[in-house]
């Protein structure tokens, strides 16, 4: 047995991670929450308010995933292993940034319209972020919330195929429909932000797997 396997059983492991990751699932939720207000509002400054407000909300998750990254630098006993610690907080900020990054894609390209796909993709983001923070929360006691946490990461790749269908629709009715090819190129860069987030959020599902299994 290794040095570090054995001085699990007798070091406390420390605990300081879980408030952070349950406050960035938090935090990824707020951000989800805007999105859906943001393709949803035809009002031009609400428009811009929402961008600010996400922009906000992902610098917010950047103070979070540093402390994370902090904590980890000075921890000698982690809860789980290293790598999936700093996966785990990187993946949940991937899904962040690339809501923000479709939000300054509509402040920057400045879209006509906002078709409802976007908003239907934007609702499945909202739906993914709460099964994230469901498994996120529950990891603080891996044993006893296995079921649950296994559940919500089966429900993120779920939705992560909703997503992909819609987004696929949505690309394909573009290319039929609209005629600007401007205003194609515009939507288009949208949609796809949009449909990296949900990848992104398969990424945490993996990777919460991934930690599942060796807790086993």
């Amino acid at each position: 047995m290794k040095l570090d396997d054995l001085l699990k059983y007798f070091v406390p492991k420390e605990t300081a991670f879980f408030p952070l990751f349950e406050e960035d699932a938090t935090i990824l939720i707020k951000g989800a929450e805007l999105l859906k207000e943001l393709v949803s509002t035809t009002d031009l400054d609400d428009r811009d308010a929402f961008i600010a407000r996400i922009k906000a909300t992902e610098k917010e998750g950047d103070r979070v995933t540093d402390k994370i990254f902090t904590q980890l630098n000075k921890s000698f006993i982690t809860p789980f292993d290293r790598e999936d610690i700093h996966g785990l907080a990187s993946s949940i900020d991937d899904v962040l940034d690339n809501i923000n990054a479709a939000s300054q894609r509509i402040r920057l390209y400045k879209p006509k319209t906002l078709p409802a796909e976007m908003f239907h993709v934007a609702e499945i983001i909202g739906l993914v972020a709460l099964q994230i923070e469901i498994a996120v929360n529950g990891l603080s006691n891996p044993g006893k919330n296995r079921d649950k946490i296994m559940h919500a990461c089966d429900e993120i790749n779920i939705l992560e195929n909703k997503a992909d269908h819609v987004y696929n629709l949505a690309i394909s009715k573009l290319f039929e429909e609209e005629k600007d090819t401007i205003e194609l190129i515009k939507i288009k860069e949208v949609h796809q932000s949009l449909e990296k987030s949900v990848d992104k959020a398969e990424d945490v599902s993996d990777v919460i797997r991934t930690i599942m299994v060796k807790l086993a």
